[in-house]
């Protein structure tokens, strides 16, 4: 019998070496015995990594050097660092310095002894978590020091006995199944069970969380001393600085003294003690103002202040002065984003007035304060000024008991993201515990209150620190009657309601009217859809300052008025203050029974995605129209640089959600960019590399023909719907017969592009184009309907109107979307109209919940809200989806996408149902096409997609930012008045506070420039939320902000009346060129003008252009 090779797998791994035990026997059918020999496959590759500085030069896959120790600390001056804890390397415990070229990342494995376990431990931190690695001299020609310091922690991980971390039928095990990621290393792990978070840990081994910066001692031989330089040069390539640090010096561990001075002392004493004794104590001192203490560690969990630092000297000088100037100058502290080694020094500072001197601000905002806790530590945030909520509203009187509360990844990683294994387990531990034992800042102890639906998505809550009178569950009571709920995530997302971002109308009163719901085979046609009267929209309009090119209202309002929810769409039967609901739209019982605002319909661009794009070429677009769309699109950018009229085409098209584009259309309609103002220049390069980025990673290609609108319901029952029986014609030249059988839809817009070409009646868009909702990933996710003109519908604009008739409603065949407040992509360009039309579209009915059984409590919240992160695949299903419709053949129609697809709507659906989506492994990618940008996996892992995505990302090369600082300012505006000193005084204070507000945002939400806020073009930011979301978010903290400072601005002014106003504008724009100037003058005289004339390091310039229109008359001569 001829004998053969078989690969054979062990899972768990083997105690011991059993394979070298032979002979070994099978027994065969037929009485038949073989003999087989075993042995370990040898790696069948040795890899070597290229330089991506020069590609001769080749690495090993693995570098590894063996240090004597490892100090654990933080640097408390420039060249000290103070040890907190060392580890020293023994025979058996060796310190492992790995350089892992695959993976780009230094990884430290060492060990400790936890209640008398040598328990391995090890950090990674990736290359470009890294700036520069610091080399120091310790007089020891054989002994070298690398000091390593990071402003935040990398992931800690502890090896767990490999036996226990398989899997039962799993089919693939790797040693980083065994690595489990930590959240502390403590000597009394049993005490966190019940412990709140706080930034001060108690008797830790080693603070993960803040002692970021490790010293490592190695001894080096002639054949160590090679790699050490090896390695060094490495990182050189990646450009990671290694530099000398002279006069280096370690400082030794001690307790820092400022948490006795600024914590009340707890009494040993068995009995109490009166406060005339509390007095006399000697160790008693006062604790500061909760603001003050709360804006105190704001800056401690930030690093920009360190507690070994700060004496009681400083806490004296705090306690002594008045809080708000306190608080003022801890602000200031926290929105330099500087680590602050003389502490003492903040005294001697100016500082403009911050939160606490409480400037006016909208009356529907308020100062929220917040938190983000992270695996390791909790990061406290300075309060910004937020759009409310009902629930903040109702108890403003304590909205500063209120805390917003994120959790995410360690500060560069963003969000926390789900594993197949149990690996992120002390992870998901940590926020149980956050949300069942609070928060504990000062004298506050905040709890769990709830979260909204958004924020469950972003792994967000808020969290409350109760009075006597005023616990979370009184609010929780407050918000509605939930007790007939039996499902945890329908609960939830009631709670959630009360939690939406709103402005309330409280001007006029209401009349609420029921009318039914249109349902049929299952289906409410009608869900999320009421009406409202003519009249009262237009009340709204005035009292919310919608800005309106006409005099008539938005058509449609998302909106909550106690527990309803979903949109009112204009009726012109619905008369007076009238406000018509449907059953769908109720969803429990409320006490608070106003009128709240969520957004309204307006005019957006439509853009396609790389999910849609995928989606329309399986169907039958060819590549070449996505090429040639995106080419004309980077054209276009690049001569909107220098050409007014091409850039006022693209920005009066490609309209953003927020709308920045038409107020950049705007200042070119004013002059500013035939003058080359520097604030306009600066943005409209913003507006460009932002488009270009977008493109690259997005393939966000701008269709003209087409528009992202909201949608809602026919009324009339004009339109028809989508019947099952009826298909279109498979002949595509039989355009007329396939257009008769189309579902139809109503689109009027007010403004945007209109084909000269077609047929149209006013702005109503006719024949056929494509509906489709974000994200698509099914093919049958894309339908094409037909546009027709329907006379009684003509009130509707800038929303798409679909019909109540036929078996199922069309934009439940859309992602499973619905009419409470989706958006609906509607294209209408001949060009992307596919060859195959209305693939059958998948059944989105959600999974079958399972009621609790008894009432939901507050325990259930939470750990419905952790499972939620624990299965959150949501973001790795749809990776895999593109990942394989770009490398199967059959694209998004082959069975691993229409799988993932199908997981994709459960995982959506997880708020509503509470029933997860396992992603199995099987689909997970083992291939990744080079535009997904996977540069963590093997080379032999990525592949160069010929696809229509590989060829959109190669023809694209980003372009970076660069601010116009050295050009000069408008004269226009300059010369336009005479300005008195008292005038110009003033101005230059107001532009303080506005330059540190913005500042707060930028360092918040880690963007770069104040161009990004003005503008909400932001081109990085943190991670913990996704970028569609943070549009959205940052949209509203710019509109907030501007406001905000324009309230002031108009105080300070006198009026509102151009004759008044107009003199304060030119002072802002002239006080704001004087800075600017100062400052390019000085850096020209130190001959630095390219390392100075940066952004972090230049004026702020986008304080006047809070008054963009104003500014504009003033540069046109309309001064009367």
């Amino acid at each position: 019998m001829q004998s053969k090779p078989a690969d054979a797998a062990s899972s768990p791994p083997p105690p011991r070496a059993f394979w070298q035990d032979e002979p070994f026997y099978i027994h065969m059918q037929g009485g038949f015995r073989a003999v087989v020999r075993l042995s370990i496959e040898p790696r069948r590759r040795t890899f070597y990594h290229p330089s991506p500085v020069n590609p001769a030069v080749r690495y090993p896959e693995v570098m590894i050097l063996f240090a004597d120790s490892i100090d654990f600390g933080f640097m408390y001056d420039t060249t000290t660092l103070m040890a907190m804890h060392t580890v020293k390397a023994t025979q058996r415990a060796n310190i492992r310095f790995k350089q892992n070229m695959l993976h780009r990342e230094t990884v430290v494995d060492f060990r400790i002894e936890v209640k008398g376990r040598s328990e391995l431990f090890r950090f990674t931190i990736p290359f470009s978590h890294l700036d520069k690695i610091y080399r120091t001299n310790i007089g020891d020609d054989s002994k070298v020091e690398l000091l390593v310091p990071r402003v935040t922690p990398p992931r800690f991980f502890r090896k767990l006995d490999e036996r226990v971390t398989h899997v039962a039928n799993a089919r693939y095990w790797s040693e980083g199944d065994a690595w489990y990621r930590q959240t502390d290393i403590t000597s009394f792990p049993e005490e966190l069970k019940n412990s709140p978070v706080t930034l001060k840990k108690f008797n830790p081994i080693i603070d993960i969380g803040r002692w970021t910066t490790y010293r490592l001692t190695f001894t080096l031989t002639d054949k160590t001393c090679e790699l050490f330089n090896l390695i060094g040069q490495a990182f050189r390539d990646y450009n990671v600085a290694t530099k000398d640090l002279n006069g280096f010096s370690v400082a030794a561990h001690r307790e820092p003294a400022v948490w006795k001075y600024i914590d009340r002392p707890v009494s040993r004493s068995q009995r109490p003690i009166t406060s005339l004794e509390e007095l006399m104590r000697e160790d008693t001192v006062p604790p500061l103002p909760f603001p003050v203490r709360y804006q105190l560690e704001v800056c401690i969990s930030h690093g920009y202040l360190n507690e070994h630092n700060l004496s009681q000297g400083f806490v004296n000088g705090l306690m002594n002065m008045e809080p708000a100037k306190a608080q003022d100058i801890l602000e200031y502290a926290a929105s330099q984003e500087k680590r602050v080694f003389e502490p003492m020094e903040l005294f001697k500072l100016k500082i403009v007035k911050g939160s606490a001197s409480r400037p006016p601000i909208p009356p529907y905002c308020a100062y929220i304060r917040s938190a983000t806790i992270t695996p390791s530590t909790i990061y406290i945030n300075t309060p910004t000024v937020e759009i409310t909520n009902r629930v903040i509203r109702y108890y403003a009187e304590h909205a500063d008991r209120f805390l917003r509360v994120r959790f995410t990844d360690e500060k560069v990683e963003g969000k926390i993201y789900s594993t197949e294994r149990d690996t992120m387990d002390e992870v998901f531990t940590r926020v149980k515990r956050a949300m069942s034992n609070g928060i504990v800042i000062g004298d506050r102890h905040y709890h769990f209150l709830a979260f909204g639906n958004s924020q469950f998505r972003e792994n967000g809550a808020y969290f409350f620190a109760p009075l006597p009178h005023l616990q979370p569950h009184h609010i929780r009571s407050w918000m509605g009657n939930f007790d007939d709920i039996p499902y945890v995530a329908q609960f939830a997302a009631r709670l959630g309601q009360c939690f939406s971002t709103t402005r309330a109308i409280v001007g006029t009163k209401t009349t609420i009217k029921e009318i039914e719901d249109r349902a049929r085979n299952g289906f409410v046609f009608t869900d999320g859809v009421g009406m409202i009267s003519p009249f009262l929209a237009r009340l709204i309009t005035h009292e919310l300052g919608i800005v309106r090119t006409s005099a008539e209202p938005p058509s449609v309002f998302q909106f909550r008025m106690g527990g309803c929810k979903g949109i009112l769409a204009v009726s012109p039967d619905s008369k007076h203050q009238e406000i018509s609901i449907r059953e769908s739209q109720y969803k429990f019982a409320a006490r608070h029974e106003g009128l709240e605002i969520i957004r309204w319909s307006q005019f957006a661009a439509a853009n396609l995605n790389r999910q849609i794009i995928v989606v329309l070429s399986s169907l039958g677009v060819g590549d070449e129209v996505f090429v040639n769309k995106q080419r004309n699109q980077l054209s276009n950018l690049e001569i909107a640089m220098t050409n007014e009229q091409v850039a006022l085409k693209m920005l009066q098209k490609d309209i953003d959600p927020n709308q920045m584009t038409l107020a950049l259309a705007g200042m070119i309609i004013e002059g500013f960019q035939k003058v080359r103002e520097p604030f306009m220049t600066s943005v409209l390069r913003l507006w460009r590399a932002w488009s270009i980025k977008y493109l690259k990673e997005k393939a966000r290609i701008i269709v003209e023909k087409g528009a992202f609108l909201l949608g809602c319901i026919d009324e009339t029952a004009t339109l028809k719907g989508h019947y099952n029986d009826v298909r279109p014609s498979p002949c595509k030249e039989d355009t007329a017969s396939r257009m008769q059988e189309l579902p139809e839809v109503f689109v009027q817009l007010s403004k945007g592009p209109i084909d000269k070409g077609q047929s149209n009646k006013g702005n109503v868009i006719l024949g056929p184009m494509l509906l489709a909702r974000n994200p698509s990933l099914h093919p049958g996710d894309i339908r094409i309907v037909r546009g027709i003109d329907v006379p009684a519908l003509r009130h509707q604009k800038d929303v798409v109107v679909v019909p109540q008739t036929g078996d199922r409603p069309i934009v439940n065949m859309c992602s499973g979307g619905d009419l409470d407040g989706d958006d609906y992509l509607v294209i209408w360009d001949p060009e992307l109209l596919p060859g195959e039309w209305n693939y059958t579209p998948m059944d989105f009915t959600p999974a079958q919940r399972v009621p609790l059984g008894r009432q939901v409590t507050p325990n259930d919240l939470t750990s419905f809200f952790v499972t939620y992160m624990k299965n959150d695949n949501l973001s790795r299903i749809a990776v895999a989806h593109l990942a394989f419709a770009d490398f199967m053949d059959d694209g998004v129609k082959s069975d691993k996408c229409l799988k993932l697809a199908e997981l994709h709507s459960t995982a959506v659906d997880y708020i509503k149902s509470g029933v997860p989506a396992r992603m199995t492994r099987d689909l997970n990618p083992a291939k990744w096409p080079h535009f997904m940008e996977k540069k963590n996996r093997p080379r032999e892992n990525i592949y160069h997609s010929r696809k229509v995505l590989g060829k959109l990302f190669d023809e694209v090369e980003l372009v970076d930012f660069a601010p116009l600082y050295n050009a000069p300012f408008d004269k226009r505006v300059l010369g336009a008045y005479q300005l008195g000193p008292k005038m110009l005084e003033e101005v230059t204070a107001l532009k303080q506070q506005y330059d540190e507000a913005v500042r707060r945002i930028m360092a918040q939400h880690a963007i770069k420039t104040e161009f990004e806020v003005w503008s909400t073009f932001v081109m990085s930011h943190s991670k913990a939320s996704n970028d569609y979301k943070f549009h959205e978010e940052i949209g509203r903290l710019s509109m907030t902000l501007k406001d905000r400072f324009r309230a002031q601005c108009y105080e300070a002014a006198g009026g509102k009346d151009f004759a008044i106003l107009g003199p304060f504008v030119a002072a802002m724009y002239t006080v704001t060129a004087e800075e600017i100037a100062h400052t390019v003058a000085e850096a020209r005289a130190r001959g630095s003008e390219e390392k100075d004339l940066v952004a972090g390091k230049m004026p702020m310039m986008s304080f006047p252009w809070l008054f963009q229109g104003v500014l504009g008359k003033i540069a046109n001569n309309a001064l009367v």
